[in-house]
C-alpha cells in the first residue's frame, strides 16, 4: 500500500471506528446485563458481537465477525486461540480490509479485593504488541483496541495503560505521548503512533466501563 492509499485509508478507519463505537455505547448495557462478574475477556467480546447483530440499525451499516481469521492466515493448518482477531469489522466485501480490535480486561478485581490493572497484559506480547509486530493489521494503518474496565474505574484504567504506554515507547515505537480523542458515551478514548519499519500505525483505544 503506497503512504497516499495509506491515508485515504487511514481516514476512512477512523470514522468506521467511531461509527461501531457509537453502536458499542446503544448496545452496551444489554451486554453488561448478560456477564458475570469474572466474565472472561472472550465472553464479553462474544456478548458484544452477538448484541451488535442483534441490532437490526448496526447490522446495516456494518458487519462484525468475533475470532477473525484473515485471508492471509487462512491454509496454515491447525490454528491456535491466539491466532484469531478477537473482533474485526469488515469494510465492504473485502476481507483483506478490515479493522482490528484486540480485547483486553482491565481493572480486575482479585478474590482479596484488591485489583490488577492489568496494563502490562494490554500493552504486551498479547496486546498492543501483536500490532506492531504485525502480527495484526499488516500493511493497515489502522488498529484498535478495547479495554474492558471491569470496575468500572476508567480514569485509573487510562492513567495506568497510558504510563504502561509510555515506558515500554521503545519496544512499541511510540511517535510521541498518547493524546485524548473525544469521548463517546460513556467510552474513554485516546490515540497511539507507531514508527514500523517505513511506515506508521496508528492505534484507536476505546475502554469501556463494565
Amino acid at each position: 500500500m503506497v503512504e497516499g492509499e495509506r491515508r485515504g485509508w487511514a481516514e476512512m478507519f477512523r470514522r468506521r471506528d467511531e461509527m461501531f463505537l457509537s453502536y458499542v455505547v446503544r448496545v452496551w448495557q444489554s451486554v453488561v446485563s448478560q456477564l458475570q462478574r469474572d466474565a472472561h475477556e472472550n465472553t464479553i467480546t462474544k456478548a458484544l458481537v452477538e448484541q451488535l447483530d442483534a441490532n437490526r440499525q448496526a447490522r446495516q451499516r456494518f458487519y462484525c465477525d468475533y475470532q477473525f481469521v484473515p485471508i492471509e492466515w487462512r491454509g496454515m493448518g491447525e490454528m491456535t486461540e491466539d491466532q484469531y482477531i478477537d473482533l474485526a469489522m469488515i469494510v465492504g466485501n473485502d476481507r483483506r480490509a478490515y479493522l482490528a480490535y484486540e480485547c483486553k480486561k482491565l481493572n480486575v478485581l482479585r478474590r482479596d479485593g484488591m485489583r490488577r490493572s492489568r496494563a502490562g497484559p494490554y500493552v504486551g506480547e498479547e496486546g498492543m504488541m501483536r500490532f506492531v509486530t504485525e502480527k495484526y493489521a499488516k500493511d493497515l494503518p489502522v488498529g484498535c483496541m478495547l479495554g474492558y474496565v471491569m470496575d468500572g474505574d476508567v480514569q485509573w484504567a487510562y492513567t495506568k495503560v497510558t504510563d504502561a504506554v509510555k515506558s515500554h515507547s521503545r519496544a512499541l515505537g511510540l511517535q510521541g505521548p498518547p493524546h485524548a480523542a473525544s469521548s463517546i458515551g460513556s467510552v474513554q478514548r485516546f490515540v497511539t503512533l507507531h514508527g514500523i519499519k517505513d511506515r506508521r500505525l496508528e492505534i484507536r483505544h476505546a475502554l469501556l466501563p463494565l
